[in-house]
């Protein structure tokens, strides 16, 4: 019988099943490679970013604006202190044995100066060591100290007056590393990144170091690499977040496989950040060095470096300037870290410590330095080059702004403007001001004051303030009248008596006198020293007032002026600027030149930039301009301005006009000497009156500052068609030359007047004037 067999059972499929460490093995390597993609491409990112960022343009750099360089040379006049003020705002360190560029010692008039380096418009100059000698405030002797070989001349380096800065308001001194001392890096290495020069960006053990530090004593430490600052304030925003930490350290890492460490740490030295100037951010150690201690990084003292190195961790709070005392201990703190990682030695550190913490005045340098002529600066500049060439980075602008003459009005504007409130019991501030200097010679503006706080940076009434003038207007009607040689000389007679002019649908006009008298029958020249009204308002309605207006325009006015009558008693209205201007053209000779606050602008690599061509014109004739040169000589030495006699020597033979306004409203001073033509204004911005007439207020701050000025006397060459005649003490008018008690006035030699008297005014003298006026026999 066949076995019988039971059907088979299914059996269960066999499964492998993978280890558990494989499986998990594959789990990570399936996130590495997914997370590992997106990871790289940021990191592609991430790089791109650093390298062109870093590579490109790092900073973007201020235009630095000079001003003048101080110019030296055998028969300059300038005061031994004025030399040595400079120098020390310069920067220069007063010392006993000048061994360095940037030191300098005085012996009396005798000055051992080492001259620092520097590229200038025209070149560059390289370091000089130079003995000069002065004798009577002018400069005897200038020699090369090593070789004792006589100089021609020589240029200190200019001082850096402020910037125009790109939209951020950073502003910073670009510094290479070989120029930063040695403790200055040693002092950031020992307290910001011991280990900046092993580490590859980022830190373990600096991190480590902070983490612990937290858990044991719960304060907390800076586990930053210098890398890592950098990229934080090159990159990042200051937000605290993990994401931000770790793309920080990324960064830092991808900045380090690129760069140098020395390129690294030579922007970090230009990159960060020492507290603000008002709105101008003071980035890097070359700025700071000057800002805070008015000298050049590469002469810093060791306590200096450290106090600049401790600032780092909070220049508002170790500010040496609002907080000396906090500042001097965290100094002390850096030293203490310098002797402690043997970079110092211990003496060294016990001298250093020891060191008063001197900070220079604010502000080292800036915007806020001069902001009235730097206006006029940004103005010219869009005046004269094209703006393209404007937008390069890092411009180099040499002005010709001279310090002391800016800091001698500066001065002398506030303190006298106290003064006149105090005597003439004004409330405090009542009183406003504006001063303007320039060069006769060529128009270089020297000096701009824009009010009594010099330091202000908003309204500027040297440039702006357009008030009513006076009588700083009559010159242009003299000047119109002589430039008529057939009807007009300094002599002619005028009439000061009442006088009424009338015009269609206006009030009839009744000028008066300041005095309130009529002064009869006055010769040309004695009405412009006296500043009669009526005499000058008759004369300027016979030669018409279009033509006087004309004049004015000549002079350099460019706005258009009304041609009332009344505006020939300066009701017209302009700025100190505008009046500087006009006044420049007759005190240079008649000849109009556009002034100038600009003499060159280079590029950052020094290429100058082409400029649109000022004309120099000449719109005075030279006999006439002459003329009333010496009319407004008259005015300093017998009429309103001989309170000038009080400041200034009268062999300097000064010229100028009082302008004083209805009500006392404005106080006006413009005149000239051979070199320097200043204008001074008084007044209330509230058009308020002030109780100062033009000889009471402006002549007093004008005269106040130049007599702290190098002047030199105005003696105009008279034209070959002049000749020179007795004028009579007694009446004004010619006299025989055998008369006694007399001086010389300028005449055309085809109208010289008929001298037959010796200062007694004849009928017929008069007479004969209006029968040649109005061509009668």
């Amino acid at each position: 019988m066949p076995r019988k067999t039971s059907p088979r059972k299914a059996q269960p499929r066999k499964t492998h099943r993978r280890p558990l460490w494989r499986r998990l093995l594959r789990i990570v390597f399936l996130l590495g490679v997914g997370f590992s993609i997106p990871f790289s491409i940021y990191l592609v990112y991430l790089d791109r970013i650093v390298v062109q960022q870093f590579e490109g343009k790092r900073f973007a750099l201020p235009a630095k604006v000079y001003a003048r360089p101080l110019e030296l040379y055998v028969g300059q006049k300038i005061n031994a202190d004025v030399l040595q003020a400079e120098l020390k705002e310069l920067g220069y360190k007063p010392v006993e044995n000048v061994v360095l560029a940037g030191q300098f010692s005085r012996t009396r008039d005798q000055f051992d100066i080492y001259i620092r380096p520097f590229t200038f418009w025209d070149g560059e100059q390289q370091a000089s060591h130079i003995q000069l000698t002065l004798n009577n405030g002018q400069v005897r002797s200038l020699k090369n100290k090593s070789e004792l070989a006589p100089l021609n001349l020589v240029r200190l380096d200019p001082i850096t007056i402020g910037g125009i800065y790109p939209n951020h308001g950073e502003d910073r001194e670009l510094v290479r590393l070989h120029q930063v001392p040695q403790v200055l890096i040693d002092a950031l290495i020992a307290v910001e990144d011991r280990r900046y020069y092993q580490h590859h960006g980022v830190d373990p053990k600096a991190i480590l170091r902070a983490a612990t530090t937290l858990i044991t004593s719960e304060r907390v430490q800076g586990g930053s690499t210098i890398t890592q600052q950098l990229i934080k304030n090159f990159f990042l925003t200051r937000e605290r977040t993990i994401e931000r930490k770790v793309k920080e350290m990324l960064m830092a890492i991808l900045l380090e496989l690129h760069f140098s460490k020395d390129d690294i740490l030579e922007t970090y030295l230009n990159e960060v950040y020492f507290g603000q100037d008002r709105n101008r951010a003071i980035h890097g150690f070359g700025l700071a060095s000057q800002f805070y201690f008015s000298r050049p990084i590469e002469h810093l003292e060791p306590h200096q470096a450290a106090l600049l190195v401790g600032m780092l961790k909070g220049p508002a709070y170790y500010n040496p300037r609002q907080h000396p005392k906090r500042a001097t201990e965290r100094r002390n703190l850096v030293l203490n870290a310098l002797a402690d990682q043997n970079y110092i030695s211990d003496s060294t550190y016990r001298q250093q410590v020891l060191q008063p913490l001197v900070i220079s005045e604010l502000p080292g340098l800036g915007q806020s330095r001069h902001p009235a002529f730097m206006q006029l600066v940004v103005r010219q500049l869009k005046r004269d080059y094209r703006e393209t060439d404007l937008q390069s980075e890092g411009l180099r602008i040499f002005t010709t702004l001279d310090p002391y003459e800016q800091k001698v009005a500066e001065q002398q504007l506030t303190k006298n403007l106290q003064q006149l409130e105090k005597a003439r019991s004004l409330p405090h501030s009542h009183l406003q001001g504006a001063v303007i200097i320039a060069n006769v010679h060529d128009g270089e503006v020297k000096a701009v004051v824009g009010g009594r706080d010099s330091h202000y940076q908003g309204f500027n009434r040297a440039l702006d303030a357009s008030r009513q003038i006076g009588s700083l207007i009559k010159p242009a009607i003299y000047l119109t009248a002589l430039a008529d040689i057939e009807h007009y000389n300094l002599a002619t007679p005028l009439d000061d008596s009442p006088f009424e002019w009338s015009e269609p649908g206006i009030e009839p006009w009744r000028p008066q006198n300041y005095d309130h008298e009529f002064h009869g029958t006055v010769p040309l020249w004695l009405a412009l020293a006296k500043s009669y009204n009526v005499s000058a308002a008759r004369l300027g309605t016979q030669i018409g007032v279009d033509n006087v207006m004309r004049t004015v325009a000549n002079l350099g006015v460019e706005k258009s002026l009304p041609t009332y009558a009344s505006s020939l008693l300066g009701t017209v209205h302009l700025t100190p600027y505008e009046i500087t201007q006009m006044y420049h053209t007759i005190a240079s000779g008649g000849f109009k030149t556009p002034f100038r606050a600009i003499r060159e602008v280079t590029t950052v690599n020094g290429a100058p930039l082409n400029r649109y061509n000022l004309s120099v014109e000449q719109v005075v004739t030279p006999t006439a301009n002459h003329l009333i040169v010496a009319g407004l000589q008259q005015v300093v030495a017998r009429g309103t301005g001989t309170g000038v006699l009080n400041y200034i020597a009268d062999d300097i033979h000064a010229a100028g006009k009082t302008g004083t306004t209805d009500d006392l409203r404005d106080s006006w001073f413009a005149g000239f000497t051979g070199n320097r033509v200043a204008v001074v204004w008084v007044g209330n911005d509230k058009n308020e009156p002030i109780k100062l007439t033009g000889a009471s207020g402006a002549l007093r701050i004008w005269g106040d500052i130049m007599k702290n000025l190098s002047l030199e006397p105005l003696n105009a060459a008279a034209p070959e068609n002049v000749d020179y005649v007795p004028i009579s003490h007694r009446d004004g008018f010619v006299a025989r030359d055998n008369c006694n008690n007399t001086f010389t006035l300028p005449f055309h030699t085809k109208s010289l007047p008929d001298a037959d008297y010796c200062g007694a005014k004849t009928g017929r003298k008069v007479k004969s004037w209006f029968n040649k006026l109005f061509g009668k026999d």
